[in-house]
């Protein structure tokens, strides 16, 4: 393989593959990228055998093979060159190694075989649709923050990607047990017959990243067990987390009659301020509402104490007490487009569901917890 690559051109495929490769791998093919040479350009890929991102770039090919090369120090020489510079890569070496050229820099990279490069096989993909980005990127933006980490209940690692019958909604929902998010946009042409699937965080990340540097369209094709997103010249393939998502329906509270409207960012400010007397632990906030204010107040046996107000509308007659974890407020709160936010409460012990009047296709659900 003998090809010359604009700097810039290459930078960008390697900063976008190699946020798939893990910094410590046993197996180290896998800290590998891969380097193809064809008569179209260059396309490099890179896997972690649950997640495989490919990009094509353009290059000016004088011999086509392919080989695979360090990920994060490719990354890094490439980062460290000039601007605008020229970028020579040549494989041919006797010795298993790939020179990187570039005006007077001169590097020589240990190689492994391209053979060894696991290729994720795809499969039949039978559902396919074209999204809107910014729709996309809307969906996992304010979902991704409740998805948990607890291995022990993989199902949860990822986001809930589902078609509910009849609803005319692309629904995603993601919980830990704690907090739940539950976003809607506008079902794409083809997609009413998809299977929910489950899309696992990484994956949800890097298609996040993707996004935010794309326009117009995400192409989307999925099975049971796998997923492909098309961004232009970048394809991204993960395995669906293989579990059964729980029923996220019976955790939505229905009964919920008090209604408390309040400026979301007078109230972050105040959660905010609270919580830093909180012990770290619990990280507890307890809100008491009543009339036309809600009082914040946090204490920590060995800190001290300290309150906060907070103006809003409320509609219950008689007081109300609740607390919450402040983290998981302000997380919610982050998500809120509008200038107010609406908690729909019950009681100091049942699930609140917290609304954002700018944006009807998102609602929120937190338990409470003892203060």
């Amino acid at each position: 393989m003998k090809l010359t690559i604009e700097r810039s051109a290459l930078l960008g495929a390697l900063g976008h593959v190699q946020n798939v490769v893990e910094r410590r791998n046993i197996i180290p093919i896998l800290s590998n990228v891969q380097l193809v040479a064809d008569d179209t350009g260059l396309n490099v890929t890179a896997t972690d055998l649950d997640l495989a991102m490919v990009e094509a770039v353009p290059a000016e090919v004088q011999q086509t093979g392919g080989t695979t090369a360090p990920a994060h120090m490719l990354h890094d020489i490439v980062r460290k060159l000039p601007d605008g510079a020229q970028v020579e890569l040549d494989s041919g070496s006797e010795d298993g190694r790939m020179t990187v050229r570039a005006g007077r820099s001169n590097f020589a990279l240990s190689c492994l075989p391209q053979e060894d490069f696991p290729v994720m096989a795809e499969g039949d993909l039978p559902h396919r649709f074209a999204v809107a980005a910014v729709d996309l990127q809307r969906l996992i933006e304010k979902t991704r923050f409740a998805i948990s980490t607890e291995e022990t209940r993989y199902y949860l690692n990822g986001i809930y990607l589902h078609a509910p019958e009849g609803a005319g909604v692309l629904r995603g929902v993601a919980t830990d047990g704690h907090r739940l998010a539950h976003v809607e946009i506008a079902l794409p042409d083809g997609a009413a017959t998809m299977p929910g699937v489950i899309l696992p965080r990484k994956a949800a990340l890097e298609v996040q990243k993707l996004i935010e540097g794309s326009a117009g369209e995400v192409e989307v094709a999925l099975s049971d067990s796998k997923i492909r997103f098309t961004f232009g010249e970048i394809v991204l393939t993960s395995k669906l987390i293989d579990g059964t998502f729980p029923d996220y329906q019976r955790v939505i509270p229905t009964g919920n009659d008090k209604v408390m409207e309040v400026d979301c960012k007078s109230f972050s400010a105040a959660v905010d301020r609270v919580a830093t007397i909180s012990s770290e632990k619990s990280r507890a906030v307890k809100l008491a509402a009543q009339g036309a204010a809600v009082v914040l107040s946090a204490s920590n046996p060995e800190q001290g104490s300290g309150t906060d107000e907070v103006a809003v509308t409320f509609s219950g007659e008689e007081a109300l007490e609740i607390g919450f974890n402040a983290r998981y407020l302000l997380d919610i709160a982050g998500q809120i487009e509008g200038e107010n936010i609406i908690f729909d409460l019950s009681d100091g012990a049942s699930p609140t569901i917290i609304r954002d009047p700018a944006d009807s296709g998102a609602l929120y659900v937190l338990m409470p917890m003892r203060v």
